[in-house]
């Protein structure tokens, strides 16, 4: 690992989110809230970090892969911290702890919060938890590869380090020019929702922060009983497609755009995503009516609008699940652990992972019966190379013994097995809610500070997709690790 070149690129993003900082201070003005301070404190010292980091190290032209999962994951560390500074200085939270749980849940789309009452935060604390989603959403790093020529080189290592999955397309032959489309599809679609929820009878303040939330697959509302506050069937419809939309790969809309709807149909990924949304709806609407609902039409409401935010890892709420019955409780977390589509902004194993595992398994039913047969796993057309799903069987093993460890780790503090269990899914999904004392109607708060350091690491392992995170904890990796060099200020001198 270069590890000079990787600390000069984390400087840059430093001081890129140091721009984003900035953003909310109109906001306070505007609302007279008293927040500007904190922001501007916040963004110095970001700036003041990351100028350092680019002062002390030189870049590096040479990054490889190894580089790239460093970037990747210190880079989302740099920023919760840094994202979590205007909610310390802003006096709302009880500790350090809580502000970057608050924090890192934001960037990583998780959208789990400690928080109990969100009317008392200030207008422009909870747009900073908003955009944190936003700029989460389609990625850092994919940002930065849009807006910064400097991370031109090596950018499709960083790339890939932040969306491993199984299917990434090029859009364009140069990897800035692949980010510039994915983040101007993804702006054009926010611009659209807020403008559809403002018809709807939102204000452009809260009609942002829910639009930032959804496209992001985040699940941040600016109100305790989330999008519910609003009691509004339209309003829920357009949330409800938005959601959908952002769990669906974003190469798909782009191709849309361009005038080839067919796209969507022809992908298989996309016509398994939309027949779990159906059938899973189905399920909850017939379990439910008749024990939990008398209409049909609130029914079916909350069962679309609740398997929507659950698959796709929004986590915005309509209705306390937690009251449903058991089998529509076991149903929504199959659903935690599927997510969202290759190349969404979504979590969770991915929709393409869980399809490719069921044609292994079904490859293996069919050799029992036929040994003799050659028979090999496509995608729509494409026959899928063996190292694929290769990749696939070892991020399940991984995910399973990740979220065995993490499950015993949280209720070894303390925490009941209910709440410690869908705790973990629920962040390392990069879901929000989990069932029992961290239900939709309940919050993290109340957990032990070690818990939530655990559920942390969580947030950041879900949305990296587990491998950036766990290459790290390898002695390989470090072994290979150059020591950082400082820059040549002598030389700087003398060449000027």
């Amino acid at each position: 690992m270069r590890t000079d070149g990787v600390l000069n690129i984390l400087g840059k993003l430093l001081l890129l989110i140091s721009l984003f900082i900035l953003l909310p201070i109109p906001v306070s003005l505007i609302y007279h809230d008293g927040m500007t301070r904190a922001f501007l404190t916040s963004a110095l010292i970001g700036a003041l970090m990351g100028g350092s980091l680019i002062a002390l190290f030189p870049p590096n032209s040479e990054l490889g892969y190894r580089d790239g999962f460093a970037v990747a994951t210190f880079s989302w560390l740099g920023l919760a911290f840094l994202g979590a500074l205007p909610f310390f200085f802003s006096g709302s939270f009880p500790s350090f702890v809580d502000c970057y749980f608050e924090s890192m849940s934001g960037f990583t789309t998780t959208g789990s919060t400690i928080l109990s009452n969100m009317e008392i935060l200030p207008r422009s604390m909870l747009f900073w938890r908003a955009l944190t989603h936003w700029i989460g959403g389609m990625g850092i790093i994919v940002l930065s590869l849009a807006v910064l020529p400097l991370l031109g080189i090596g950018g499709m290592q960083l790339f890939q380090a932040e969306m491993p999955g199984p299917t990434k397309e090029r859009l364009a032959p140069r990897m800035q020019d692949t980010a510039r489309i994915l983040w101007g599809v993804y702006v054009l679609i926010t611009f659209i929702e807020i403008i559809l929820l403002m018809l709807g009878g939102m204000d452009l303040f809260d009609a942002s922060c829910h639009a930032f939330a959804s496209l992001a697959t985040g699940g941040f509302s600016t109100y305790t009983a989330s999008v519910s506050e609003f009691n509004s069937p339209y309003i829920e419809a357009v949330i409800i497609f938005f959601m959908f939309v952002a769990g669906t790969n974003f190469t798909l809309h782009y191709h849309a755009l361009h005038g080839r709807w067919r796209v969507y149909w022809q992908s298989e990924e996309f016509r398994f995503y939309l027949t779990l949304v159906a059938v899973s709806s189905l399920i909850i609407v017939l379990a439910n009516q008749g024990r939990i609902y008398q209409s049909w039409l609130t029914n079916i409401r909350d069962a679309v609008f609740q398997v929507v935010s659950i698959i796709t890892t929004t986590g915005f709420g309509t209705a306390d699940f937690d009251k449903w019955p058991a089998l529509c409780k076991i149903l929504l977390v199959a659903l935690m652990f599927i997510g969202g589509c290759a190349g969404s902004t979504g979590g969770g194993i991915k929709v393409v992972r869980m399809l490719l595992f069921l044609k292994y398994a079904r490859l293996q039913l069919r050799k029992l019966v036929h040994p003799n047969e050659v028979n090999t796993i496509k995608m729509g057309n494409i026959k899928v190379p063996q190292e694929v799903m290769l990749g696939v069987l070892g991020f399940l093993a991984i995910y399973i013994v990740f979220c065995g460890l993490a499950c015993m780790a949280v209720t070894a503090q303390g925490v009941d097995m209910i709440t410690g269990v869908t705790a973990v899914i629920a962040t390392l999904n990069n879901i929000g809610p989990g069932l029992n004392a961290v239900g939709p109607v309940q919050n993290f708060g109340a957990l032990p500070a070690l818990a939530k350091v655990i559920l942390i690491i969580c947030m950041l392992a879900g949305r990296l997709e587990l491998y950036t995170v766990v290459v790290l904890l390898t002695p390989d990796f470090w072994k290979m690790a150059r020591r950082p060099k400082l820059r040549n200020f002598k030389r700087l001198s003398l060449s000027r």
